[in-house]
């Protein structure tokens, strides 16, 4: 948004400011400097038997103190904004007093960011004031998804606080997470395999790794379309953001109905990137945070 008015509304503000000056400067010159050459009338009315009409000017602290107002008005109106679009020999905003502000305020912690950032995992954690600080950061920007205590919520949003990260547990990986976002992209395989073969593949997930599971007839369907992402084993991949199926850690719910809506109809979670919202002092705080 502009901070001043342009344009029509430009000239209009010009205008109506220029006029509003006129008319007074009429009004004191017109009551302190008018002429009395107009005759008097022969018959002075008179109201309630002795109320005449008076033709004494104003008090004279009147008039200076408009002509105070006046002269304080023109060197306002030169030196700020006043004038439509004209921003005064000032350059005076209340939007660049803002930024100003804003980047002073910055200014004097940068130092200290600097310092967060490059520091070590191990010495932010061990410092109970700033994991104190990346807990505040943290209800702030990511409670709304993973709730309060980083647990997840919905059957939506992933538990952060155990070992089971679709996208990598690491120090770097979370980082990378944080600042870039992910998009998962599991897809729905009902109309690639159809109701039984979707039965079959669920049956067999809820059995995987348990005796004679090699048999399910939903093995050979695992092989051929789900192993390439989750592995021939199921632990997962990390650089595919496919997630271990074989331990008992489910985002979307451990049942038989959850597993075979995830397989049927697809998943595809958004993180948002926190990049351009976060600076690297806080990206720093919540990796510290979280790779514990």
């Amino acid at each position: 948004m502009a901070d001043l008015p342009t344009g029509f509304w430009s000239g209009w503000v010009i205008v109506l400011t220029c006029v509003s000056l006129a008319t007074l400067v009429w009004i004191v010159l017109s009551v302190y400097f008018s002429s009395d050459a107009t005759a008097e009338s022969e018959i002075e009315p008179v109201w309630d038997n002795d109320l005449r009409e008076g033709s004494s000017a104003p008090p004279l602290w009147w008039f200076w103190m408009l002509l105070a107002s006046l002269v304080f008005s023109l060197v306002y109106l030169m030196l700020y904004p006043g004038l439509g679009s004209y921003k005064g020999l000032l350059n005076w905003s209340q939007g660049s007093r803002i930024i100003a502000s804003y980047e002073n305020y910055n200014a004097s912690f940068e130092q200290v960011r600097e310092d967060i950032a490059g520091a070590s995992l191990a010495e932010i954690q061990n410092d109970l004031e700033l994991m104190q600080i990346a807990e505040r950061v943290f209800k702030r920007e990511c409670s709304a998804c993973h709730g309060l205590d980083a647990r997840g919520q919905a059957s939506l949003f992933p538990n952060l606080m155990d070992v089971d990260w679709q996208w990598g547990s690491s120090a770097e990986q979370i980082e990378q997470t944080i600042r870039g976002g992910r998009i998962a992209n599991m897809l729905a395989w009902q109309p690639i395999l159809g109701d039984d073969k979707v039965n079959q593949v669920t049956e067999y997930i809820m059995e995987f790794g348990e005796a004679g599971s090699d048999t399910h007839p939903g093995h050979a369907v695992y092989q051929q379309n789900c192993a390439a992402c989750h592995g021939l084993d199921g632990v997962g991949n990390p650089l595919l953001g496919a997630p271990n199926i074989a331990d008992n850690i489910w985002l979307y719910g451990s049942d038989i109905e959850a597993i075979k809506a995830s397989i049927a109809t697809g998943r595809n979670g958004v993180m948002p990137a926190f990049a351009e919202r976060l600076d690297d002092a806080q990206i720093k705080l919540l990796v510290a945070m979280l790779a514990r």
